[in-house]
């Protein structure tokens, strides 16, 4: 049956409407908010996936471009693979979602959140994630939510919750957060140079709206939601895993003692592989006793990873808590590119490398929000090497694009306006090494790599991971984590920024009761580390470097009046064609009569400067010019007065003299003084010889 409930957020109302579509569906609903509408389905399938260690969870953000009123670009009038902004906001409702589901749970479970109308002051994602929410809380599948999402933004010092489109142009801020009612479980933000105290505020004011919206889900939870199915997770045999803890936990604890991480994970194989045959040999005929001996070796390593740094204070490669990793960096790496900085911490190491592009190397983007084109762009790799792997080699997946975005937000607050740097920013972080955020590692190579390039950005960004374990009350925060801490950890943090603030935040947490003295201590820690950074990268370089790279395209810029546009295009782009093919520049002109010229020489530039001077020069009645016959008619010649610029001088303003021909005293490529009688209504440039030729000259010779 079809209900709607109603919520006031941020001042304007939300409305949730259930039992009207995709009734097939375990949990649907369609939401609205302002103009915006967005269908959300949550599906799981009947069985669980056999074979597998992990929760099979698929989100997908569908962007539909009829929700704008677009139609695809492209030859296939239909929208492909989804956009990067699609892909990062699939991210953005996983990752609070999938902790939210029992342990041992296999299930396929796919959420799907269509938008179907945008407006752009209420944007959809935000209303996707909530939405999200809702389905899972209503259908039967066993979630443990619900969660609830805000946009927060930092208008003239003052916090706006869901800021419309004129309010988020001018925000210092763009902070996303989600989180039950109980505890704040995903951060995302990027800001300007922002203060630690005043990120807390902003997260813990997101937080407080949050609490409220759990609430409203719960009361359509409670009205129209279905029966959880039941789940049971797997048993355990509780005398084997025992005796599997008492055989292999002591030399567990040694392996993951180990400093070096590819010696860590072969003594941990070790132990793995003799664990494993010692009991398959003592069970023969105990059915999938192989999976058991896997599945309680991970609950060995986990627990001891977590003990250890809990009660002992020792981490696995022996550092302290607020301890960073040797820090090592280089520039210059690569003699051809415009820029390269290599970034190594710990055994984390990441290559950046800076191309220049002209104005016209943008990216366009054809998808629903209201930017179209990108001046910088970062892209991150992740090749399986990195990690002592052999696979395929594919496409970026969502990982990676979702780090790439991440480095993008850190690294965009310092970097010049179109005006002081009239270039296009590509940064290409390669992964070499990996063993624990790489995704602040490439932040700190990009920095390198931008100041290496001679990019003029405002302050030098570093970046650094935090990770948390708590058991019980008490409670480690871990500065510079690494893989094994990241994944039996109960806290991702990831913060970048200069010295001054935080220009972008990721934060993801597994558990409930982080509070604000914890996040506190993880800005507090994170600052630190961070300072340390960049104290670390400043020893390799400081500043931009004066000179661009040799290889690099010299940018060269200039504005005329909007009129004369269309004279340095020329009919059918003509005469900008003929500029292009006679230097070698690329040149972009917009409509308010800015041009930018990229050269790989800067004789050529100056020479498609020179060229287009020429052409806008205005002609003057009264003046006159030494030109060049260009064409012979009966009834005159064409006389060149400028590059692009000719005018007419008619056979009567030839000579003084009375002639029959026009051959009888021009020839084409004669240059002669002609003087401007005229210009009319349609432009077309009247030209006199006689009347600039000496008073005393008589007669004409060819």
């Amino acid at each position: 049956m079809e209900k709607t409930f109603k919520y006031n957020l941020a001042g304007k109302e939300l409305s949730v409407t259930t039992g009207k579509l995709a009734e097939q569906s375990n949990g649907s609903c369609l939401l609205r908010y302002g103009d915006t509408m967005v269908l959300v389905n949550a599906v799981a399938s009947k069985q669980p996936k056999e074979g597998i260690d992990f929760f099979p969870l698929s989100v997908d953000y569908e962007e539909k471009l009829y929700s704008v009123g677009k139609i695809p670009g492209g030859f296939i009038k239909r929208e492909a693979r989804p956009s990067e902004k699609a892909i990062l906001t699939s991210r953005l409702i996983d990752r609070p979602i999938r902790p939210l589901f029992p342990d041992g749970y296999r299930n396929d479970v796919q959420v799907i959140a269509t938008v179907l109308s945008v407006d752009q002051d209420h944007a959809p994602d935000i209303v996707a994630m909530i939405g999200s929410s809702v389905a899972l809380s209503i259908s039967d599948i066993p979630f443990q939510g619900p969660i609830g999402t805000v946009n927060l933004g930092l208008v003239d010092g003052k916090f706006v919750i869901n800021p419309d489109t004129a309010q988020r142009e001018n925000s210092t801020l763009n902070l996303i957060v989600a989180g039950t009612e109980e505890a704040v479980m995903m951060v995302e933000a990027s800001s300007e140079e922002l203060d630690e105290s005043v990120m807390l505020d902003a997260i813990i004011t997101a937080h407080d709206e949050i609490k409220n919206i759990c609430k409203f889900i719960s009361e359509i939870t409670a009205e129209v939601g279905k029966e959880k199915k039941e789940f049971e997770a797997p048993v355990v045999d509780e005398d084997l895993e025992k005796e599997i803890i008492d055989f292999a936990k002591s030399k567990m604890t040694q392996a993951i003692q180990t400093f070096d991480k590819q010696d860590r994970d072969d003594n941990m194989s070790a132990v793995k592989e003799e664990v494993i045959t010692y009991f398959t040999e003592k069970y023969p005929e105990e059915d999938n006793i192989t999976k058991s001996i896997k599945a309680s070796l991970e609950n060995i390593i986990k627990n001891e990873v977590r003990r250890l740094i809990v009660e002992e204070g020792i981490r696995p490669d022996n550092r302290k808590t607020d301890e960073i990793r040797k820090i090592t960096s280089e520039v210059g790496l690569l003699p051809r590119t415009h820029g390269s900085g290599l970034f190594t911490r710990g055994q984390t190491q990441v290559l950046t490398v800076a191309t220049l592009g002209a104005a016209g190397d943008v990216q366009i983007i054809d998808g629903i929000g209201d930017d179209q084109s990108k001046r910088y762009m970062h892209h991150y790799n992740f090749p399986p090497y990195s990690v002592g792997e052999a696979r395929f080699l594919r496409g970026p997946g969502r990982r990676e694009i979702g780090h790439g975005a991440l480095a993008e937000r850190a690294l965009e607050p310092v970097l010049p306006s179109l005006e002081d740097f009239p270039y296009t920013i590509r940064l290409v972080s390669e992964v070499l090494s990996s063993n624990g955020s790489s995704s602040q590692a490439s932040v700190c190579g990009s920095t390198l790599s931008l100041l290496d390039a001679g990019v003029p950005i405002k302050a030098p960004v570093a970046g650094i991971a935090m990770g948390l374990i708590k058991e019980g009350d008490r409670v480690a925060v871990l500065s510079d984590i690494q893989g094994m801490e990241d994944h039996f950890g109960d806290m991702d943090f990831k913060v970048a920024g200069t010295e001054a603030g935080i220009t972008a935040i990721q934060m993801d947490i597994k558990v409930a009761g982080i509070d604000r003295d914890v996040l506190k201590q993880a800005l507090k820690n994170a600052k630190d580390g961070r300072l340390h950074i960049l104290d670390k990268m400043n020893e390799t370089i400081s500043k931009p470097k004066e000179d661009l790279s040799p290889y690099a395209p010299r940018i060269i810029t200039m504005t005329v009046k909007p009129d004369k546009i269309r004279d340095i295009i020329g009919p059918g782009g003509k005469v900008i064609n003929k500029i292009i093919d006679e230097t070698g520049v690329k040149i972009d002109i917009n409509d308010e009569g800015h041009i930018v010229i990229a050269s790989e020489n800067t004789e050529l530039g100056q020479k498609a400067i020179a060229m287009i001077e020429e052409i806008i020069k205005d002609v003057e009645v009264g003046e006159i010019y030494l030109g060049k016959v260009i064409k012979l008619m009966n009834f005159g010649a064409f006389v060149e007065i400028f590059k692009g610029k000719e005018g007419l001088v008619h056979i009567s303003n030839i000579s003084k003299e009375r002639i029959n021909k026009v051959e009888d005293v021009l020839s084409v490529g004669d240059e002669i003084l002609v003087k401007v009688t005229e210009i009319d209504k349609q432009g077309r440039i009247n030209l006199s010889r006689k009347d600039a030729l000496p008073e005393d000259e008589n007669k004409d010779n060819k």
